[in-house]
C-alpha cells in the first residue's frame, strides 16, 4: 500500500466538500489502484486526508491525469494557503486497517527515532490491545522522511474513544513512548465527521 497525505487550511469547507463528492463521481472510475480516501475538516479548519493507493506507480498515474489536474484546480481554491502533500511509500495496516464504518477518525503526526521497534511492538501487541481498546477498529501508519509518521485510526464513536484514551498501553510499549522511541512531536487533529470513500465493491 501507498499513502498520500494531504493536508491544508480550508476557507471554503461547503465548496471543498462538493469538490469531494465530485470527485468520488466523475474521477473515481478512472482512478486505477485507488483504495480508497479518508479525510475531513478538524475544528479549527485544517483539513487532512490519507489517499490509499496499491503502489506509488498508482498514485503517480492518477496524479498524471488530466481531469485530474483541471479538478485539483479547482478544488485548491477551497483552501486558504497552501497546501501540504507527504508521500509514504512504507504503510503499516493495524487491526483491521481502516473501515469506512468508523464513526470518529483521529490522525496522528509525528516523528519515530526507531520505526522498526515500533512495528515490531504495535504488532506484538495487537491482541492485547484489542481487548483492551475494542473501540479502536484499526489504523494505517504511513512513514515519510527521515522518521515522520501519519498514524490514522479509526474508531467506532467518539465518544467510546474518549472513555477510554486514558487506559495506559502495555507496560513494554508506555515505557518505550516516555523513552521517546516510538512517538514524539506528536499533533492530533480530530475528525468528528469523517469522509470515508472506497472503491464500490
Amino acid at each position: 500500500m501507498f499513502i498520500q497525505v494531504i493536508q491544508g487550511k480550508v476557507a471554503d469547507a461547503d465548496g471543498l466538500r462538493a469538490a469531494m463528492d465530485s470527485w468520488q463521481r466523475d474521477l473515481q472510475p478512472g482512478a486505477e489502484g485507488w483504495l480508497g480516501t479518508t479525510g475531513g475538516i478538524t475544528d479549527d479548519g485544517m483539513f487532512v486526508a490519507t489517499v490509499r493507493f496499491d503502489s506509488a506507480a498508482a498514485a503517480r498515474r492518477n496524479s498524471e491525469r488530466p481531469e485530474q489536474g483541471a479538478w485539483w484546480a479547482q478544488a485548491e481554491r477551497c483552501f486558504d494557503g497552501p497546501v501540504t502533500f507527504f508521500d509514504c511509500p512504507q504503510v503499516d495496516v493495524w487491526m483491521q486497517g481502516g473501515s469506512d464504518e468508523a464513526g470518529f477518525v483521529q490522525v496522528m503526526e509525528g516523528h519515530t527515532s526507531d520505526a522498526d521497534r515500533m512495528r515490531d511492538l504495535m504488532s506484538r501487541y495487537t491482541d492485547e490491545m484489542h481487548r483492551m481498546r475494542p473501540e479502536i477498529i484499526g489504523a494505517t501508519i504511513a512513514l515519510h522522511g527521515d522518521g515522520a509518521f501519519v498514524e490514522t485510526v479509526y474508531f467506532t464513536s467518539e465518544d467510546e474513544a474518549r472513555q477510554r484514551e486514558t487506559m495506559a498501553p502495555p507496560a513494554e510499549m508506555a515505557q518505550a513512548m516516555q523513552d521517546g522511541q516510538l512517538m514524539d512531536n506528536l499533533s492530533f487533529l480530530d475528525l468528528h465527521q469523517p469522509w470515508l470513500v472506497s472503491p464500490a465493491r
